[in-house]
């Protein structure tokens, strides 16, 4: 059964970190290039960072250069970290496989809420 389950978001200042886990099914995690997904109030749920299997990573522009996101294949987890936080930051991460017709297909987690406000 697939599993993904996100943790770390929360409050935070503008200009402020913080760094989300998601700890993925093995299933997921050594077949799929993995990545973050938000989504913020009545927007759609749009990717804004990935890894492939072997560490390759990309951006939306929005988040380069405060965005890193990693992978611990031991534990098959992914990471993001997030620095410089900005309101237009603040929605619910996802986590899942990097490509969307396949997270659609496997299904979400719960996500974790990050709020970025003063």
């Amino acid at each position: 059964q697939v599993q993904l389950v996100e943790s770390g978001g929360g409050l935070v200042q503008p200009g402020g970190s913080l760094r989300l886990s998601c700890a993925a099914s093995g299933s997921i995690f050594s077949r799929y290039p993995m990545g973050y997904y938000r989504q913020a109030p009545g927007k759609q749920r749009v990717l804004v960072a990935a890894i492939t299997t072997g560490g390759s990573t990309s951006y939306v522009d929005s988040v380069k250069g405060r965005f890193t996101i990693s992978r611990d294949n031991a534990k098959n987890t992914v990471y993001l970290q997030m620095n410089n936080l900005k309101p237009e930051d603040t929605a619910v991460y996802y986590c899942n496989a990097a490509t969307t017709q396949i997270a659609t297909r496997l299904g979400w987690g719960q996500g974790t809420q990050v709020t970025v406000s003063s």
